[in-house]
């Protein structure tokens, strides 16, 4: 009677590399699929934001342009200025501030990463975990 159970047999080289190759596709395959869906939620807000700036931009544009012909008349009938001059004076004042806001815009839209942050550092993470894992299951 032999009291020696038997052992499983090892899997080889070829199945281990199979396997490990099967894994990197699939995390491949979900790592893509996180991307696209973080981009996608992500150009979902970008457009739902355009659309709200959009309109906000059309109606205060509106509103501002009523409002600087109101206050162009205002200045020339309290301070006896000719209407000429009045206009001058408000295109002036609303060029400058507006010159400030386009360029504090553009300062802040240079600030802003194209590129999904937490799926890179996911996908890098991975990629990490696999080097090490593939390095210290060789020796």
């Amino acid at each position: 009677m032999d009291h020696h159970a038997p052992q499983a047999p090892r899997p080889s080289i070829a199945s281990l590399l199979r396997g490990i190759i099967v894994d990197v596709r699939n995390l491949f395959v979900y790592e893509l699929t996180a991307t696209k869906l973080e981009i996608q939620e992500e150009l979902d807000q970008a457009k739902h934001a355009a659309i709200s700036l959009g309109i906000g931009a059309g109606v205060s544009a509106v509103g501002g342009l009523l409002l600087a012909l109101t206050l162009v008349h205002l200045l020339a009938a309290q301070t006896g200025i000719s209407l000429w001059e009045c206009y001058g004076i408000v295109g002036g004042v609303l060029t400058v501030l507006g010159a400030t806001l386009l360029y504090t815009g553009r300062r802040r839209a240079s600030r802003v990463y194209v590129a999904p942050q937490q799926t890179t550092v996911a996908a890098k993470e991975d990629i990490r975990w696999l080097k090490d894992h593939v390095m210290s299951s060789r020796t």
